[in-house]
């Protein structure tokens, strides 16, 4: 990252960045595979290659998965039955999520998040987190012309804070997320969570961190000094 840049807003993708939601969806993925006589390692590998992806993209690639063993719609309502059920009392956070967070609230920083996740589903679970009152805009992935890893969520959620894209910091934890916030101009950290076995990460010039707090360290003045 470039010294003496200081970004004037943040864009967060949501599941697997901000909400440990991919670990519960991988759950929900096997439960909904339980009747179909789908080994529970299979669902759990097919279920990786889903991350990052869009509503219509996943919905259209678990269709061919499935070859015909279930209904794709049924089978995608089962999958959001069970993740409702598992989440019902508690979504949980990714490690220095609420930190960071109240850190940059109370510095007056502008926040986005930017997911693939619909709408409704999207802001009901970034309230449920106690995350969406810090948020200027959730730019959710039935509320954009194109989806990851298209630059055009990005792009939109830069507007939304008033600002360029390359006066942001993005953050991602998948492939498809970050090659959008790099393609868009955004200044990125990739924080990888939920990978298939073996695969390298993509060299789009990104920061890599291990986590959000140490992401904010590569980018932001506040945690420089935090740090320090």
């Amino acid at each position: 990252m470039p010294h003496g840049w200081t970004p004037q807003g943040y864009l967060f993708d949501m599941d697997g960045l901000l909400l440990d939601t991919e670990r519960v969806g991988q759950q929900a993925f096997v439960m909904a595979c339980a009747d179909l006589d789908i080994d529970d390692s299979e669902a759990r590998r097919f279920f990786l290659s889903l991350i990052g992806g869009s509503l219509p993209g996943n919905t259209a690639k678990t269709k061919l998965w499935l070859q015909g063993r279930m209904d794709v719609l049924e089978f995608v309502a089962a999958f959001n039955g069970h993740k409702t059920d598992l989440m019902r009392e508690n979504v949980p956070l990714r490690p220095y999520v609420g930190e960071v967070f109240e850190r940059l609230a109370k510095a007056g920083a502008k926040m986005a998040v930017v997911t693939s996740t619909i709408g409704v589903a999207a802001r009901h679970e970034l309230e449920q987190a106690g995350l969406l009152k810090y948020l200027v805009a959730v730019v959710a992935g039935d509320e954009v012309t194109a989806n990851k890893p298209d630059p055009a969520p990005y792009l939109q959620g830069a507007a939304a804070l008033g600002l360029e894209p390359s006066d942001c910091a993005a953050f991602e934890d998948s492939d498809t997320g970050i090659r959008a916030a790099m393609a868009a101009g955004c200044r990125a950290v990739q924080i990888p969570d939920m990978r298939p076995e073996n695969t390298p990460l993509p060299d789009l010039g990104q920061g890599v961190a291990s986590d959000l707090k140490a992401a904010l360290t590569l980018v932001s003045p506040i945690f420089q000094t935090v740090s320090a």
